[in-house]
């Protein structure tokens, strides 16, 4: 009789081994669902069904439920799908991916999830043999490499992990129950102790394994050779973007992208971090308004290109100051890691000497390969990628922030050229409360430093900050921000000191940017969210240039509680992966191999310093000892001698008792003490010893000797003498004869040769 075979989520008595397998390819599934989704890249129904789905199968297995699903029914499911599948890719998908940075390919790799997705839940409630087990262990590692396409960021990495670790649960179990499948063996009952120790024993094995793979691709990914053309290198499908930073900004755009939290880059600085606190990173200078939105008028940007160092030097004219003038300017070196952004600006602080990085293109029109770095900058100084920010971007910068006094600043003049007035004092039509408000704000301060300082300390303490502009936009934003309201975020503060000065005649502009950010102490960086965003005004001093005033009423700092110091060490682990994992190439292999010849020559020199001077202070004491050796009576080495004799003697019997055998030998014509004979018989049976004949404890000297025989030489006499006199002198009370005990000792040692000699 044949039966059908039974389904690992349906049979109502389960082995432990099936048990075990049952929970390993559950987790394995939502470990692998839960990475797709922690991406933030799929569509809501992408993140929620399959999810749900997972959850009540999970359920529905735990309760012995059968499977749901017919195998006839799962196949025409996936049927139906694949004729659903074209609709899906060039309607519904393609309108999901329109704002990503390749909305083709990204449109075809969420139809491809969508349907691996809806193949895996169809599986799952249909899974019936062993083969359907397999399938579902595949779905779930492409789905991982999904993953691995939209995101490699430090989620990923921990559920990688997880997921390493249960894949090799999983098919270790598998295997051993198709063995147990074709084995007479009775299956071990789930609750046993046997069990127990089964359970444990799989996942010892498992994260043994997961471990020793980790540790083998790790040492594998750090030596093999790098670079940084690779499969999709660079190429993000659908970064999460940020606007704000182009030509042409609305008020109020700014204002939400306050409202996100999400990181926008991390800068290091080289030497003294406190030199970038109160920083602004400079974005995008606009210079013209309208009335309700800023941007630039046409003009021709030009190119920046590598140098033979691998720097862009940045053209100072378009500063519009005299370099021989600018002496009041602080150096500043840093590096700054920037997230994917839909704008192709680059982030500096102000007055940027060079720049370098990763500028570069990697084809021409005609389809050869080239590698040549660029920037662009514009007559206003902002500097852009022509390459896009769709991808993470790593650049490091020089820049000569400007200190000026306030002093010089009072006396810099208005000596303004006209193309400087016809770019920086252009005004829309204006409420005429604006210019008189200037007037008044400024009162009698007739040079452009105090009446720029006069209407930035004006609008901090008149006018409130806030990012809830919800209601109905009004005709004339900042009179409405100036007359009305009397509150706002950093745009309407920056428009306002803008317009205000360029009413007064002093040249001004608007500058798109960021905040320092908030600085971590564990990485030794600067964080910089999009909450970080702001706006601030440029106001333009004859022989100093640009320098930076902020309208904006700063925001109430809080002290860091625990969560933050923890977000630091993540923080931290983000950077580090970014760094040394995802933009892993052959330069940061190359450093890494230097650090460690480095650490290697460090520690070796150090070794050798430590064995040197260790050898050179015993051989000064040697010295020493011997300088007081020589200086020292003749008596202090002859006593010091008999003491080291004294003290072997005392450590060593059988030298004590060669010793004193040595000086009773002296005295050969002299009877010795009974006592003494026992160390001519101890000498006796030390020369058999090294013969090969050994006394027994149990013996008798008699039974020994009696025990003693060689042939063809004379060593059994001397043996038995020695005997017979050391038995008469000890036990006997009779002196011991020197001069014979030393003849015969001499006979027998004579007898030991010859008979060694033979053999």
């Amino acid at each position: 009789m044949v039966t059908a075979p039974a389904s690992v989520f349906a049979v109502p008595r389960t082995s432990a081994l099936t048990r075990y397998f049952q929970i390993s390819l559950y987790l394995l599934l939502l470990v692998s669902v839960l990475t797709l989704v922690s991406t933030g890249k799929l569509d809501i129904v992408s993140i929620l069904l399959p999810p749900v789905a997972l959850l009540v199968k999970g359920y529905r297995w735990w309760r012995s439920y059968p499977a749901e699903l017919s195998p006839r029914a799962a196949t025409w499911l996936v049927v139906g799908y694949f004729v659903f599948f074209p609709v899906d890719l060039w309607w519904i998908s393609r309108l999901l991916a329109s704002d990503a940075q390749n909305p083709a390919l990204y449109s075809a790799l969420l139809a491809a999830v969508h349907l691996m997705l809806f193949a895996m839940i169809v599986r799952l409630y249909s899974a019936r043999t062993t083969r359907d087990f397999l399938f579902l262990a595949m779905l779930a590692f492409s789905s991982m490499l999904a993953a691995a396409i939209l995101t490699v960021d430090t989620m990923f990495l921990l559920f990688f992990l997880l997921f390493l670790a249960l894949a090799i649960s999983t098919f270790i179990s598998l295997e051993m129950q198709r063995s147990a499948e074709v084995s007479a063996s009775t299956p071990i009952g789930t609750g046993t102790s046997a069990a127990r120790r089964l359970n444990k024993a799989l996942g010892f094995a498992s994260g043994a394994i997961a471990a020793g793979a980790l540790l083998l691709g790790t040492t594998i990914f750090f030596l093999i050779p790098r670079f940084t053309a690779g499969y999709m290198s660079g190429f993000n499908l659908q970064p999460s973007l940020i606007s704000g930073f182009s030509d042409d900004v609305e008020l109020g755009q700014i204002g939400q992208i306050k409202l996100s939290s999400s990181v926008v880059m991390r800068i290091e600085v080289q030497g003294d971090p406190k030199a970038a606190q109160g920083m602004h990173w400079r974005g995008i200078a606009l210079t013209t308004f309208d009335g309700h939105r800023w941007y630039d008028q046409e003009h021709e940007p030009f190119a920046v290109s590598q140098g033979g160092d691998g720097w862009l030097s940045l053209n100072r004219q378009t500063r519009l100051a005299a370099p021989g003038q600018r002496r009041y300017v602080a150096p500043l070196q840093y590096t700054v890691l920037l997230e994917p952004m839909a704008s192709d600006a680059l982030f500096v602080a102000a007055e940027p000497e060079r720049i370098r990085g990763q500028f570069v293109t990697d084809t021409n029109p005609g389809g050869a390969a080239v590698r040549r770095a660029y920037l662009v900058e514009d007559q206003t100084g902002s500097l852009s990628n022509p390459f896009h920010n769709f991808s993470n971007v790593q650049y490091e910068a020089v820049s000569e922030v400007p200190e000026v006094p306030a002093n010089l600043l009072q006396t810099a003049g208005t000596d303004y050229s006209d193309e400087l007035r016809s770019m920086y004092l252009q005004l829309p039509v204006l409420d005429p409360r604006i210019p008189a408000l200037a007037k008044q704000i400024v009162g009698r301060a007739t040079d452009p430093y105090d009446q720029a300082h006069a209407i930035e300390n004006y609008l901090r303490g008149h006018y409130g900050y806030t990012l809830d502009l919800s209601a109905t936009p009004p005709a004339d934003p900042l009179a409405s921000f100036l007359f009305q309201r009397r509150a706002g975020h950093c745009e309407y503060f920056a428009t306002a000191m803008t317009v205000m000065l360029r009413s007064l005649g002093v040249p001004a502009r608007y500058i798109n940017g960021f905040l320092p950010g908030e600085y971590n102490s564990v990485g030794g960086d600067y964080i910089i969210r999009a909450s970080d965003a702001h706006s601030w005004v440029e106001v333009f001093f004859p022989g100093y240039g640009w320098l930076t005033f902020d309208p904006t009423p700063p925001s109430e700092d809080k002290p860091a509680g625990l969560f933050a110091q923890l977000g630091f060490y993540v923080d931290w682990f983000e950077l580090q992966w970014g760094e040394w994992i995802i933009n892993y190439d052959f330069l940061h292999q190359y450093t890494l191999a230097q650090a460690l010849s480095r650490a290697s020559r460090d520690w070796t020199s150090r070794w050798r310093e430590r064995f040197e001077e260790a050898r050179n202070a015993g051989a000064e004491r040697v010295r020493a000892w011997q300088t007081r050796l020589a200086s020292a009576p003749l008596w202090f080495p002859v006593t010091l001698a008999m003491l080291v004799i004294a003290g072997l003697c005392a450590r060593s019997r059988t030298l004590r008792e060669r010793l004193l055998l040595a000086w009773q030998l002296r005295a050969r014509d002299a009877a010795l003490p009974p006592h003494t004979a026992a160390l001519f018989y101890r000498r006796m049976l030390l020369l058999l010893e090294r013969r090969g004949w050994r006394k027994s404890p149990a013996q008798t000297p008699l039974e020994f000797a009696a025990s003693f025989s060689l042939s063809d030489d004379g060593a059994a006499a001397p043996v038995a003498q020695l005997t017979a006199l050391y038995q008469a002198s000890r036990f006997g009370g009779r002196g011991a004869d020197a001069k014979t005990f030393a003849a015969l000792l001499a006979s027998l040692e004579a007898a030991l040769r010859v008979h060694s000699a033979a053999r």
